[in-house]
Formats: C-alpha cells, sequence, structure tokens
C-alpha cells in the first residue's frame, strides 16, 4: 500500500468566546502555519478536504466562506465532509493512496459560543424515537456515565482523577482552553460534575498529508499513517450497550492498533465517562500500561467542535515528528454516546 504520512500540523488558541473573529479569521492563521512549515504554496497543494458544520454555523454552505479564504481560484480539486475534520483526513488519506494526489491540505473548524451547543448537538440524534424526547448531549453522556457506575466499571472519584490528570496535561500545551485545578461544582447532570464535560469553545485546526518521498522532502521525521479506519453503532441507543464501544474495537483492528501497543494515545473522549469505554475497546486500561494518554490534555481541556477529532490526530503526529512516540494511537468520534469512530496508527520511521 502506498505510504501516506501527516508532514505538518497546526491549531488556533482554543478560546470560550471568538467574538470578534470570524470563521476565517480564525483559521486563516492556522492554514498559513501549516503551509510555512513545509515550504508549499496553496498552488502545490493537490486536493484540499475540510471538516465543519453548518448547524454550528447557523446558514446553509458556510464551509464556503472559509474556501474562498483557502482560494478557490483558479479551481482546485476540493471536497467537505459535514463531519469533525478527522472525517475529512479520512477522505483526503484515500485520495493519496489512489495516486490522485501527491498533497493534500485538510482542515476543521467550529465555533460553539453563538448557540447552545448542547441543543445543536441534538440534530445528530434519531430523528423518529429519540429527538422527540429532546435529550441534550451533556444528558445522553450522563446516561452513560450511569450505565458504567452501574456496571461497576468507574465511579466518580475515578472519573474525577480522569478529569485532573487531562488538565495537568493542558499546562503544557499553550493552545489549550482550560489548564490547573479542576473546580470541584456540583452535579451538571448527575452523575457528571462540570469538570467530567468538555468546554464551550472555538478553535481550528489543519494538516498536511503527503506520499511517499515527497513527505521525506517535507519533513524530517513523518508521521506515516499505517492503518486508519471508521466504524458506526446503531443511531438507537436502546440497541446499544454503552458501556462498550464494538465500533471503535473493530476500527482498531482494522487499523492494525493490536498488532503491538503504542507509546502515546490521543482518545477524543469530550467526557470522563467516555475515555473509559475507550481505554477497555482500545485495550489500554491494563494495570500495568505504560501508554500516556492525552497528554495534550485531550477534548476536556479544549474542545472545538468538528475540530477536536482532527486535532488528535495532529496531537499525536507531532509528537512523533518531535521523536516523543514511536507508535501513537489516534481517535476521533462523532454522534451521541461515541457513535461514529474512528482509530489511526501512526509511526515514525
Amino acid at each position: 500500500m502506498r505510504e501516506v504520512a501527516i508532514v505538518a500540523f497546526g491549531q488556533s488558541d482554543h478560546v470560550r468566546d471568538s467574538a470578534e473573529t470570524s470563521e476565517v479569521e480564525m483559521l486563516m492563521p492556522v492554514l498559513h502555519e501549516v503551509l510555512d512549515r513545509t515550504g508549499l504554496a496553496a498552488r502545490d497543494i493537490d486536493f484540499t478536504c475540510s471538516g465543519s458544520s453548518d448547524y454550528l454555523a447557523g446558514r446553509a454552505f458556510s464551509f464556503t466562506m472559509a474556501l474562498d479564504g483557502v482560494g478557490a481560484w483558479p479551481p482546485i480539486s476540493e471536497s467537505h465532509v459535514e463531519m469533525d475534520g478527522a472525517w475529512a483526513l479520512y477522505e483526503a488519506w484515500v485520495k493519496l493512496l489512489t495516486g490522485e494526489a501527491e498533497t493534500a491540505l485538510v482542515y476543521a473548524y467550529g465555533k460553539s459560543s453563538p448557540g447552545d451547543v448542547r441543543e445543536v448537538l441534538t440534530r445528530q440524534l434519531d430523528p423518529y424515537y429519540v429527538a422527540p424526547l429532546w435529550p441534550d448531549s451533556v444528558a445522553l453522556a450522563a446516561l452513560q456515565a450511569q450505565a458504567l457506575i452501574d456496571a461497576e466499571l468507574t465511579d466518580e472519584r475515578a472519573l474525577a482523577g480522569i478529569a485532573a490528570r487531562s488538565r495537568t496535561a493542558a499546562e503544557s500545551n499553550p493552545h489549550a482552553q482550560l489548564r490547573g485545578a479542576v473546580p470541584a461544582g456540583e452535579h451538571l447532570v448527575a452523575p457528571l460534575r462540570t469538570g467530567d464535560c468538555p468546554p464551550i469553545g472555538d478553535g481550528a485546526a489543519a494538516v498536511v498529508l503527503a506520499a511517499g518521498d515527497t513527505a521525506r522532502r517535507l519533513t524530517d521525521r513523518p508521521a506515516w499513517i499505517r492503518g486508519l479506519d471508521h466504524r458506526i453503532e446503531a443511531p438507537g441507543l436502546g440497541v446499544r450497550d454503552l458501556t462498550d464501544s464494538p465500533s471503535t474495537r473493530l476500527a482498531a483492528e482494522r487499523a492494525g492498533a493490536f498488532e503491538r501497543p503504542p507509546d502515546t494515545a490521543e482518545l477524543h473522549a469530550p467526557f470522563t465517562s467516555q475515555e473509559v469505554v475507550l481505554r477497555r475497546a482500545l485495550k489500554l486500561d491494563a494495570p500495568d500500561s505504560t501508554v500516556r494518554i492525552n497528554p495534550s490534555g485531550g477534548a476536556l481541556a479544549a474542545n472545538p467542535v468538528m475540530a477536536a477529532g482532527l486535532i488528535r490526530l495532529g496531537e499525536a503526529a507531532t509528537r512523533i515528528q518531535r521523536g516523543e512516540s514511536d507508535r501513537a494511537l489516534a481517535h476521533a468520534t462523532s454522534g451521541p454516546c461515541l457513535q461514529q469512530n474512528l482509530v489511526a496508527v501512526l509511526e515514525g520511521e
């Protein structure tokens, strides 16, 4: 199979409210950053793919504004997914595998601050059986957390420990929105407290992909994508075991994640309880495990909707490029209670 690598990654500083900045103004510095790192100009990019959501923006075809900023004239080969940017990266990866492109620019952005993101995310629910009940994203995550507690797979103290570890790790991440001590707080939706939930914020991220010798020319240590797969669960929550994630496990198996253990794992777990599920599905919960989980702080430290999954891949790739990791696992999710899951295995040479 053709070799494809992440050769550059950039992200914005994630903030609670970017009212003074448009999506395009938030995104453009990040795009310039990743292109500058590779020495490429926009005309050198063979394929461009983006991830965003019109529901967050509140208008149809909102991604075209960002595309104007990227530069769509003269005509470019371009695509867009109404998903987290991790799925845009998947599309670009396939494009490079086929030999139709040598380089690709992938970017994603989201502004959650203008509206009520808990209500916006209800648009992901089954429109006949679940959405009419109007459960929001935090209530559904709390349902999953309670199922884990009832099954004696975790407890509130263990969840608080995950939140504390994530905030502590984020102290070394200059782009994180939240750092340091986790406020005790009351239950937001029992059993989840404020620290168990992701912050609402705005942000953007971008990566450059390249194939084979082109990747080696653009960076000293490419982060090679050794495997990449994504799977989906049934939309009906009542037919799923919320304490498990078979789609994550299957995606990891198909991506080759179980062939040998990674030394780093960037998990897209917006809620502490979801990290418990993911660690079990990915076989990272052994007591003697030495895998560094979310050294960036993860989505509990910064969760720009539609970009947080792409950031997990970018953070994993960056650690490989810096020589801090040799084999990293990156995960992205979308939908209620880990409905859709993507797993990538990245390695250095």
